[in-house]
């Protein structure tokens, strides 16, 4: 303990004499920042609770006002035609871009009619807002650099704030097929026990949309619009592939894919639903092995960040103490 003390004793004096008075005031917070930098990352991918979610998601459908027929609306309701006068300038004019980046965007969970337009209009006003933001800083610091450095400076804050955007709808859109995926096996049991109770395809897809939407809200929506679009007669085959399509999983496609040649070739949907459910929860079970797997290699860089360096203080500090107490003494 005693020699702990007087380490302390002379780090304390060693920032006096660098910073002040304040020296170890200063210190104690730079290192209470860097903790809080450090514990940002698991703050963020931290997952809420199984029971939380379920409260959120019920207080949120008792807000929502209900429908004519106790399903969700077929259309999105727009916030107001604000862009309309500018479409021609923000959508792509070409036909294949516009669908390509409508798409992305419905799989992520964008599907208002506007959400083409309202993404060039952020992709815009980001790269406007961060380029006017490079301009400012480099005036109030005065840099007498080079040419080239300062449009650097300049250009670059705009490009980030041009692809944040796509950042962000690519994030969304992993995200949203990851869930999808997490909680496609489960959807597949319980269509399977309300076919071989006695209910068509179209009946068990309609439930299921209704059961799973406090654990699973993006497939339920997803089913959801499934058995609206039946109901308004659109052709099942087509329905089938739009889902695929909408949803963007390897998964969520091959089941549609064994939907569409059971009914073509007229075998039985409850055997198919059984296998490739069966199938599902291997995949499942077989991705959770994989992330045990990674999680030795995962923790290395943890361990090296917050258990080597205190070890190096450990082993080292008294060393470098004794050093620069030997050159402070040669000094005098």
């Amino acid at each position: 303990m005693e020699i702990i003390s007087q380490y302390v004793t002379a780090g304390m004096a060693l920032l006096t004499e660098q910073f002040g008075p304040l020296g170890p005031l200063y210190a104690v917070g730079m290192l209470g920042f860097l903790l809080v930098l450090a514990s940002l990352p698991f703050m963020m991918n931290r997952k809420a609770d199984p029971v939380d979610k379920l409260k959120s998601n019920a207080r949120k459908e008792k807000k929502q006002k209900p429908t004519t027929d106790g399903q969700p609306a077929l259309r999105y309701k727009e916030k107001g035609p604000k862009l309309d006068k500018y479409a021609t300038f923000l959508e792509p004019q070409d036909q294949e871009a516009f669908s390509a980046t409508q798409l992305k965007l419905i799989q992520a969970g964008y599907r208002q009619q506007s959400s083409v337009r309202t993404f060039h209009f952020m992709q815009m006003a980001l790269a406007l807002g961060f380029l006017l933001i490079g301009i400012i800083v480099v005036m109030m610091t005065l840099d007498t650099a080079s040419l080239q450095s300062t449009l650097m400076k300049i250009i670059i804050p705009a490009g980030v704030g041009y692809y944040l955007p796509t950042y962000w709808v690519e994030r969304r859109r992993q995200t949203r097929q990851g869930l999808l995926t997490e909680g496609f096996p489960d959807a597949l049991d319980l269509m399977l026990v309300c076919v071989e109770a006695g209910q068509s395809l179209d009946q068990s897809i309609q439930r299921v949309a209704e059961e799973i939407h406090p654990a699973f809200p993006d497939l339920s929506e997803e089913f959801a619009m499934v058995a609206n679009e039946m109901k308004a007669g659109k052709d099942r085959v087509s329905v089938l592939r739009d889902l695929g399509e909408r949803a963007g999983s390897q998964d969520i496609s091959a089941f549609v894919t064994v939907l569409i040649q059971s009914a073509s070739f007229g075998t039985s949907i409850s055997e198919a639903l059984r296998v490739y459910g069966s199938e599902m929860r291997d995949k499942r079970v077989m991705r959770a092995e994989e992330k045990a797997n990674t999680l030795p290699t995962k923790l290395t860089l943890g361990t090296m960040m917050f258990t080597l360096p205190p070890l190096l203080i450990i082993l080292i500090g008294p060393s470098i103490y004794n050093i620069y107490l030997t050159l402070v003494l040669a000094q005098q």
